[in-house]
């Protein structure tokens, strides 16, 4: 295989920015600390296996019950014609894995002439009613939508499996993105292999099941994403919608084509259409109808094609040629594309630059762009990666994502910006890019400046060996500015810093962002104080060691009941050390902040060098939970001392702006309403909305040197 100039210094420079890390971690993390690092950095993505599917166990009918519920939330619809055998597996599937939120079913019989009325007269909790005379599939869904009560329709085949949790998934959908106005499920075949993640519609009428035969863990399937139309074996639609849309279209009656009709109808009520992989469903296709299209029932296949091409005619202008191939270059072509490079996948509950990435990543899909995500350590993180494709970023990892340059030389061209994330990832991508995607505006965003952090460590410990190590990561940061369209920095001070650093760049600030979770608990109602931050970060070590050591001793003298709790992942030796003074508690990591945020009296964040905006002052401040702080821990955050904040740098100082505001509910209140009104106004998503359109959209793709 033959290697390009531009993947072998790629090579190079991911393995001299390797050295030159590892070198940086034993000085300031320790052997132990390192090694562990190293060990993530190289462990191997597990393969990935076949999702295990639930099907009931087959047995002779007998008895069973239902979910149903008197004030539904969701009411399905079971549309059936004979194939009494299928019907019940369909029905034990809900039975034996009831969904969490409020159901009905109802069993349309379209006429059946086999054991279907008998078998299902013994179904405790169904709604069961048998139609007058066979009129088709079209007829059975808008009869059981007449009946239904529940605020949404779910339109379920009765030759289908869902899966445990297909209908939650689905309708968490439409809570978490309120656009959605028709939201599909992934089918699957019995053996795992994928049927239909979302289809595609053509010019000329005809579809395409997205990613058929395909494995679903495939991230070009595994991510929730907008849909030309979702078959309508398992669909959920707002029943008010559905009624609005007079239902589905009896033009296509019996049956085919009227799925597609109506997500077409749905989209030009305004509304979108999405596909949700969360929510699995075995379909046993063709069941009911057969798959021979020149016969039978599938005969009407051919002739609605003709029937919807004739209505969507404008509509389908629009599509793609018949004879185009379905990729995801071609299904979001209509989209502004980004791919975002970061060292490996984000984890917003650990640190504040994942959280940051995690909001800048749905304030671009807020935006209208379709978001690629592509760790360079090519891993499945499991369930942070899983939380990405929810939010509906196209997020890559091995073994799908093959050798990195060969990926980028498949999906380059179609992207319209490249954010490479920190010095590291930048210096080594920044060649594969301009091979590969030389069309794209490349946005280096610093995160920090990881080189004003290296320095101020060094000089506050004197170490000269440090203090070279930032000259190099200075030149690092630099080299990449100078190669990049534009530089993303976290704060006005980093960004006037850079002025004189690197006098014409083109520098925005899109600093942390956050969701204002609002004021939590009273003042009377919290105790304790906190400080949250990962320990992987040597800043947060250092903090928590002078607090504990040096502040939290005067503090606790005054106060005695007073408790600090240190939260963070990856707490070293020194930290964990902290466990045998009195009044401290080392939680490590912790999933869920929520209870601390809302709970804790005051959250403290002394730190005494770093970079950038600290992510655990906004964190703090978006849950109404007021902050004292070193100087260095509010630079560059629009925050003013005694007004919003409480600040001290010494540890006498320290110790007594924390027992001032322990005690003084008047003041607490004060800071914590003009915290909640800093994050709102500066560090909140539609803060940084101007910038982030001005730093993606700012120049035309394809302008670039």
């Amino acid at each position: 295989m033959s290697i390009s100039l531009a993947d072998a210094r790629f090579q190079w420079q991911r393995a001299l920015g390797l050295i030159r890390r590892g070198i940086s971690s034993l000085r300031t993390r320790g052997w132990r600390a390192s090694w562990d690092r190293l060990k993530r950095q190289f462990q191997r993505a597990p393969q990935m296996q076949r999702a295990a599917l639930y099907f009931p166990v087959e047995a002779p009918f007998a008895p069973f019950a239902v979910p149903d519920s008197p004030t539904p939330r969701a009411s399905i619809i079971i549309p059936v014609y004979n194939q009494a055998a299928h019907t019940p597996a369909c029905l034990r599937a809900l039975a034996e894995h009831p969904p969490l939120a409020s159901c009905e079913i109802l069993v349309v019989d379209d006429g059946s002439s086999d054991q279907t009325a008998e078998w299902m007269a013994q179904v405790s909790g169904l709604h069961f009613h048998r139609r007058a005379r066979n009129e088709g599939f079209i007829a059975a869904c808008n009869d059981g939508a007449e009946r239904a009560r529940g605020e949404f329709l779910v339109f379920l085949n009765n030759d289908t499996v869902p899966q445990p949790g297909w209908l939650d998934a689905l309708l968490d959908t439409f809570r978490s993105h309120p656009e959605a106005g028709l939201v599909g499920a992934q089918l699957l075949y019995p053996d795992g292999r994928l049927q239909e993640a979302g289809g595609v519609v053509f010019s000329d009428g005809s579809a395409w099941n997205y990613g058929r035969f395909e494995s679903p863990h495939d991230p070009r399937f595994a991510s929730l994403r907008a849909a030309d139309y979702c078959s309508g074996a398992a669909i959920a639609i707002r029943r008010e919608l559905f009624h609005s849309l007079a239902g589905f279209d009896t033009r296509y009656a019996p049956a085919y084509y009227e799925d597609t009709d109506l997500a077409f109808s749905v989209r030009a009520r305004g509304h979108g259409v999405l596909y949700q992989p969360r929510s699995r469903v075995v379909h046993l296709e063709g069941i009911t109808s057969g798959t021979d299209t020149s016969t039978g029932a599938k005969a009407y296949q051919v002739r609605n094609r003709e029937r919807f091409a004739g209505k969507w005619g404008d509509a389908l202008a629009r599509q793609p040629a018949p004879d185009a191939l379905p990729t995801p270059a071609l299904l979001h072509a209509g989209q502004r594309q980004v791919l975002i490079i970061d060292a490996m996948t984000p984890r917003p509950d650990h640190d504040s630059g994942s959280l940051r990435l995690v909001n800048l990543m749905r304030l671009l899909r807020e935006e209208g762009m379709h978001v690629v995500f592509l760790p360079s350590n090519r891993r499945d993180d499991g369930h942070y990666t899983t939380a990405l494709q929810a939010l509906g970023v196209e997020t890559w990892y091995a073994p799908h994502a093959r050798r990195l340059p060969a990926w980028l030389a498949e999906h380059g061209p179609r992207f319209d910006s490249v954010v490479l994330c920190r010095h590291y990832v930048a210096s080594a991508f920044l060649p594969l890019v301009a091979k590969h995607a030389p069309q794209a505006k490349v946005v280096f965003d610093t995160v920090d400046l990881h080189y004003l952090r290296e320095r101020r460590g060094a000089e506050m410990n004197q170490d000269e060996a440090m203090l070279r190590a930032s000259e190099i990561t200075r030149t690092s940061e630099l080299a990449v500015m100078a190669r990049a369209d534009v530089t993303l920095v976290v704060s006005s001070v980093e960004k006037e810093w850079l002025a004189h650093e690197a006098p014409g760049r083109a520098v925005e600030v899109v600093s942390n962002l956050h969701q204002v979770a609002g004021p939590g608990q009273p003042f009377a109602q919290r105790k304790d104080l906190v400080f949250v931050g990962g320990f992987r970060h040597p800043p947060n070590v250092d903090a928590v060691v002078w607090f504990a050591r040096e502040v939290l001793p005067t503090i606790r003298a005054r106060l005695p009941e007073v408790v600090f709790h240190c939260i963070g992942s990856n707490p070293s030796d020194a930290v964990l050390a902290l466990s045998a003074l009195d009044g401290v508690v080392v939680h490590g990591h912790v999933p869920d902040l929520v209870p601390a945020m809302d709970g804790m009296r005051i959250a403290v964040a002394p730190l005494r060098y770093g970079a950038g905006v600290k992510g655990k002052v906004n964190l703090s401040m978006a849950h109404g939970q007021p902050v004292v702080a070193t100087t260095c821990a509010v630079e560059g955050m629009h925050l003013q001392g005694g007004r919003d904040v409480l600040v001290a740098d010494d540890a006498q100082a320290f110790a007594e702006a924390v027992v001032r505001l322990y005690q003084d509910e008047e003041l607490w209140n004060q800071l914590a309403r003009s915290g909640l009104e800093n994050v709102a106004r500066h560090f909140s998503l539609d803060a940084a909305r101007e910038v982030v359109r001005r730093g993606f959209f700012g120049r035309e793709a394809g302008s670039k040197k």
